[in-house]
């Protein structure tokens, strides 16, 4: 345990000292020269804006760059998120077109006179990255109608800009932001048909990226939803620009896509909800899917498991669980501690959830989502399947678990899904097997939950918990033996027998960066035996 925290210690404090290297470095006329090596390649292709919709929020009403006070902002002391959104221009993407090309284009001016030289807020990766696919996208305002002189400052700081991301991305950590990079060195190659063929150095980039970030269904080795929907936004686009320029697609962006589509498919095709799992928040994906059906992409997936997730479902009801094993720790930065938590979606409305993830910068509360006692499933003695360490004000996987069982039914008139893991065996020398049966025409879900030990010399209490949305209604029955459960205008109620159920409130962090009080149900007891059977009901009425 000492060796550890010396290595860890001595890992951060090489880090430090890799960092304050490559700052001194950066800073250098060593470096300023080699990121000038610019070609005097015109701006050829111009990509249409209107490709970027589905990673853009579009507002209903669209601005003029004279509504914005563009004089001092530069120099204003602002927050660091304010200095983010300023400083990568994704703004351009809300100007109208009526704006003045060349108000615009003196913004532009203004920032590359106070930028030209490398400056580490203003340059930092993710930032640049966006700036470059945002001055290209909106080249009618950004670039059309200016003086030669203009057009040649423009031209070079974008190729300076994209040197200098393909001498930062290999030191980049943050993979969403390589994609980016990768997206925008690759516009830069389309854009100018540059001898220094960015094309086929940033499609490396990419290549080596997905390859080690994803399984061999297409699923990101994260497990993270929302992170499978941002490398096929990304591919998408990337196909988009390469089918616009009249450049043949890359075979790899065509597979890739594919596979992402599949993945894409399992998660929402005749889902009307999102599924709270490892990451991922309510989100509004009709956008995505509008977007996708206007570029004509067509998804479908009629399997049953797909990165680590069953989902059973037709017309009425949809039953999903997390039967995945941790991945690596070097995807687990917003992997939450799920493991065999379920969902239920009756009619497009969810009757048990998860809580969601909040991942805004609370580390108490990022913790308790990413806790066992925040999903649908069993807790031992307050303890989570799963451990995180702290790293660099993130929470990773300290000690993850594995799947020892998998397997599914999926009949007209029977459904089951059964699985167990080993996330408490290390402490409590416990497996803990669940197995959920539906039964379509009864409308009812019969749940067993496992608990097998290896060695029964201590007694350990047990909670079993079912989460549910804010607006959904509970009410225990006189008898203490069943909980009603109020879903809009349905009816369903929970027994258990032989077990202690009561109703608790907790917190909800379905909606990005936002917590509520929820209600849930849960079913306690003490582990007195070598195999614990907790035998559970759900049904209509």
């Amino acid at each position: 345990m000492l060796l550890d925290g010396f290595f860890e210690t001595l890992n951060d404090f090489t880090e430090i000292i890799k960092k304050e290297i490559r700052g001194i470095y950066q800073n250098s006329s060593l470096y300023e020269k080699k990121i000038s090596k610019t070609f005097d390649n015109e701006f050829i292709y111009k990509p249409s804006p209107h490709l970027l919709s589905s990673i853009i929020k579009y507002q209903n009403k669209k601005y003029k760059i004279e509504d914005f006070e563009l004089e001092t902002v530069w120099n204003s002391q602002i927050k660091p998120k304010d200095f983010e959104k300023l400083n990568n221009f994704f703004w351009f993407f809300s100007l109208d077109l009526k704006s003045s090309k060349k108000s615009v284009q003196a913004v532009i001016l203004n920032w590359m006179n106070k930028n030209n030289k490398f400056k580490k807020e203003s340059w930092e990766f993710n930032i640049t990255a966006k700036r470059i696919i945002s001055w290209l996208s909106n080249h009618q305002l950004s670039y059309s109608e200016s003086d030669k002189e203009y057009r040649s400052m423009f031209n070079y700081m974008i190729q300076k800009q994209t040197n200098h991301l393909l001498n930062e991305i290999k030191s980049s950590k943050d993979l969403e932001n390589k994609i980016i990079g990768c997206s925008a060195i690759i516009l830069t190659g389309l854009c100018y048909k540059i001898e220094k063929n960015y094309v086929d150095i940033g499609l490396n980039f990419l290549k080596k990226i997905t390859n080690s970030s994803i399984d061999n269904q297409g699923f990101t080795n994260s497990r993270n939803i929302k992170q499978l929907i941002f490398f096929l936004k990304y591919f998408i686009i990337i196909r988009e620009w390469f089918k616009e320029s009249k450049i043949e697609v890359p075979e790899y962006i065509e597979e890739n896509i594919y596979y992402f589509g599949q993945s894409y498919a399992f998660i929402r095709q005749n889902i009307n909800a999102d599924l709270l799992f490892n990451g991922n928040n309510n989100s509004n994906k009709q956008d995505f899917d509008h977007y996708l059906r206007r570029l004509g992409y067509k998804f479908k997936n009629e399997n049953k498991d797909c990165g680590g997730y069953i989902i059973l479902k037709n017309k009425k009801i949809c039953l999903a669980m997390d039967a995945g094993s941790s991945p690596n720790t070097n995807y687990t930065r917003d992997y939450q501690s799920g493991a065999l938590s379920f969902e239920i979606i009756s009619n497009g409305k969810k009757l048990i959830t998860n809580c969601g993830y909040y991942k805004k910068n609370n580390q108490n509360l990022n913790e308790i989502s990413k806790s066992s006692a925040a999903h649908s499933t069993l807790i031992i003695d307050d303890n989570s399947s799963c451990k995180f360490t702290k790293k660099k004000d993130k929470l990773i996987l300290k000690t993850g678990l594995k799947i020892t069982q998998k397997n599914s039914v999926c009949e007209k008139n029977y459904w089951k899904i059964n699985a167990a893991h080993d996330g408490y065996f290390k402490k409590f020398k416990s497996i803990h097997e669940r197995n959920i049966e539906f039964y379509p025409e009864q409308m009812k879900f019969v749940g067993n939950d496992k608990i097998i030990r290896k060695k029964n010399n201590h007694n350990f209490k047990f909670d079993i918990r079912f989460h549910l949305e804010p607006n959904i209604k509970l009410m225990k029955t006189q008898d203490n033996k069943s909980i009603l459960i109020e879903l809009e205008d349905e009816g369903w109620k929970f027994t258990c027998d032989n077990y202690e159920i009561n109703i608790d409130n907790g917190l909800y962090f379905g909606n990005k960066n936002s917590y509520i009080e929820n209600q849930n149900f849960f079913v306690s007891g003490i582990l007195n035996n070598i195999e614990e059977n907790i035998k559970w009901e759900i049904k209509k009425i």
